[in-house]
């Protein structure tokens, strides 16, 4: 015992500085190992195939270890790697992308159990495209039911009007599935709402009385249906249901109202500006009497002046004259027992 104390006590300083690295280092190792030491102990019995130094190069590579694990673990459980080429090197591509890796390793299991097809390549680029995998694969699985009108953007209702003019206020319910084909670049569920009340308000107006629809609101839905709204949308139309539909107001009868409205002040305008024009027309009539009169006058002016005239040249004798006043004065008698004398 003392000889030992005396071989340390011995000891250089380059040796205790070693002693001491060799101690730094063997605490670092342990507390590296104690952090790690539970993801390798479950990497190593569900044979996930990550070492402890891959977990340790992660850390410096920003990428959490903690959801590489488990995330290979669940597709190592699942089976996943027997269809797939997934590896932990794929998994931390993909994290690094910004992709949501336990988000895509459940809908590959969801999709494997439910025998959809899907591969891993096609569920990256969805989940970096911002689409929710998962919950796509869900709604392929479970068919969700969206309203029409969204009432979440509108309380009101699909209004049309048929054929005999009458409104209708609609509102139904659309049964859809993902379609995993189309849903990198698909539309969404506002181009499926808007399509879907395009055609029911299509289908109502081309229907000749609102009675027909009353009747038998299914055949609305198979007109809708049969043209084929769900084209290049990321889900599949399975059904759609009118859910309710009530009539409004007599659209017909209050545009036929207001076209006669506006036809009789059209021809209230008309017969108005016909009124001025006969009238300006009168008034012009007027004034050309009143100019014939004052022509009259002028020429009756100018019979004094050619007696005057005839007399002087001899072309008319004092009995000619006399003959002349006879014949007016009898003219004028007969004016006067007819009733005109003064008139015009």
């Amino acid at each position: 015992m003392i000889s030992n104390v005396l071989t340390l006590a011995d000891l250089s300083p380059g040796a205790w500085v070693g002693i001491v690295v060799i101690l730094l280092v063997f605490i670092i190792f342990l507390a590296i190992f104690a952090q790690f030491a539970s993801l390798w102990l479950q990497c190593k019995m569900t044979r996930a195939g990550i070492s402890i130094v891959d977990l340790i190069t992660m850390r410096f590579r920003k990428v959490n270890p903690t959801v590489i694990v488990r995330s290979m673990i669940m597709a190592v459980q699942a089976g996943l790697t027997q269809s797939y080429p997934i590896t932990p090197k794929n998994l931390e591509a993909h994290y690094l992308a910004g992709g949501n890796v336990p988000n895509v390793i459940r809908a590959l299991i969801a999709a494997q159990r439910a025998q959809i097809d899907l591969d891993w390549e096609t569920a990256q680029a969805i989940d970096l495209a911002g689409r929710d995998i998962l919950d796509a694969v869900r709604t392929s699985v479970y068919p969700k039911v969206i309203d029409c009108p969204d009432p979440k953007r509108s309380a009101g209702t699909l209004d049309a009007v048929a054929g005999d003019g009458i409104q209708l206020c609609a509102r139904a319910r659309v049964t859809v599935r993902t379609n995993i084909s189309q849903l990198i670049g698909g539309a969404t569920e506002e181009t499926v709402i808007a399509r879907v009340g395009q055609g029911i308000v299509q289908a109502i107006g081309s229907t000749h009385s609102y009675k027909k629809v009353l009747e038998n609101p299914d055949s609305i839905s198979k007109i809708v249906l049969g043209q084929g709204l769900e084209g290049n949308t990321a889900y599949e139309i399975v059904s759609i249901d009118i859910a309710d539909i009530d009539v409004g107001e007599n659209i017909g009868a209050r545009l036929s109202a207001d076209q006669a409205e506006a036809d009789m002040r059209v021809a209230q305008a008309k017969a108005e500006q016909l009124r001025a024009d006969q009238t300006a027309r009168e008034q012009e009539m007027v004034a050309r009497i009143q100019e014939n009169r004052a022509k009259v006058v002028l020429a009756e002016a100018q019979v004094p002046k050619a007696i005057a005239e005839a007399f002087s040249s001899g072309k008319l004798g004092l009995l000619d004259f006399y003959d002349l006043k006879n014949l007016q004065a009898d003219t004028n008698m007969r004016d006067s027992i007819a009733g005109t004398s003064g008139k015009d």
